[in-house]
């Protein structure tokens, strides 16, 4: 059973920083990232890194946030620059592996960011 653990959520104030941590158990994750969701509104993709350390980000957040992977520990970071309250929602860690009946996505519980104004 892969589980996804995360940390460094928190309340902050406009233009601070924060950083996400996920580490999930198992191995050969193709690809693992990051989402949020506010109320009302659908889960969206913030982050997400291939194993071979290939990137994407939302138009949102580019510029801003950084994401890293460490392959041997199975975590993904989430360094979060010059945040805004548009910011504020749960975030969830995701991890993506390959099977034979095609790809599996594993979620974290989420973890809270809410920024101030």
């Amino acid at each position: 059973q892969v589980q996804l653990v995360e940390s460094g959520g928190g309340l902050v104030q406009a233009g601070g920083s924060l950083r996400l941590s996920c580490t999930a158990s198992g191995r050969s994750f193709s690809a693992m990232g990051w989402y949020r969701q506010t109320p009302g509104k659908q889960r969206e993709s913030v982050a997400t890194i291939t194993s071979d350390g290939s990137t994407n980000y939302s138009d949102s957040v580019k510029g801003r946030f950084t994401i890293s992977r460490d392959n041997a520990k199975n975590t993904v970071y989430l360094q979060m620059n010059g945040l805004e309250p548009e910011d504020t929602a749960v975030y969830y860690c995701n991890a993506r592996r390959d099977t034979f009946q095609g790809p599996r996505d594993y979620w974290g519980q989420g973890t809270q960011v809410t920024v101030s104004s």
